[in-house]
């Protein structure tokens, strides 16, 4: 025997080991890659992204008068006034008042 028959007879009993239109196991590698991916993406930029948006919302929230606030622009003073979306603050020592959507307060300092 030459080594065509050999490899015919063996890709024979492969094909009658089995049955047509189930798959041996390619899906299952074809769907790995995208589904690990997936996992990646969710735990290095979804995740921390939603935790650091739930953190920014509850320092709004609990936004008081008195507070030393940044502003996203660099402005620091003191929240003088808070109204629904609006927070007044108190900068320079003229107590120039400056109104800030509240969605712009950077951090409390």
């Amino acid at each position: 025997m030459d080594l065509f028959s050999i490899l015919r007879v063996a890709a024979e009993g492969e094909a009658a080991a089995t049955p047509a239109g189930i798959p041996t196991g390619g899906l299952l590698q074809s769907l790995a890659f995208p589904v690990i991916l997936i996992a990646v993406f969710y735990f290095i930029l979804i995740r921390p992204q939603k935790k650091r948006e739930k953190q920014t919302k509850e320092m709004l929230a609990a936004l008081k008068v008195g507070d030393e606030v940044v502003s996203i622009g660099g402005i620091i003073g003191t929240v003088c006034s808070i109204k629904d979306d609006t927070v007044t603050i108190e900068v320079g020592a003229d107590k120039t008042k400056i109104k800030f959507e509240r969605s712009a307060i950077k951090g409390i300092k």
